[in-house]
């Protein structure tokens, strides 16, 4: 017996699948729990904005480029603590208020959820990040 070996890779994607491509009953799964990213990049995003900010003067007293802060408010880009830690001061906030605006976030949605599939509200009392 030969062990054949395929050609192609195993791909996981980071993004779920556009619904139009997915299955329906794994693209509801996959919805359930929101992108720590996407996530991140929505706070920063709407603290930016609540300030009246463009995005170059947010980048610049960060001292990022302006590309890489529109990826990471579009949830495309997974920063390093640093980075959000630049976006978060000059946007005024500590990183622990951008990671805490973040969780309130994650929060409310996943709350919201397990609300709609009508099962028990799940208390979320701390704040647990994976790599």
């Amino acid at each position: 017996m030969s062990n054949q070996v395929s050609d192609e890779a195993r791909v996981i994607p980071l993004r779920p699948v556009p619904a139009r491509l997915a299955d329906p009953a794994a693209e509801r799964a996959r919805s359930k729990e929101p992108l720590w990213r996407d996530l991140v990049g929505e706070v920063l995003r709407r603290e930016r904005r609540a300030q009246d900010r463009t995005l170059k003067d947010v980048a610049d007293a960060a001292r990022i480029s302006l590309p890489y802060l529109s990826e990471i408010e579009r949830g495309r880009k997974e920063a390093s603590s640093e980075v959000l830690a630049a976006a978060a001061h000059a946007l005024g906030l500590g990183l622990g208020d951008l990671l805490s605006l973040a969780h309130g976030e994650l929060t409310r949605r996943t709350t919201a959820h397990h609300r709609r599939a009508a099962a028990p509200p799940r208390s979320h009392n701390g704040l647990c990040l994976a790599a």
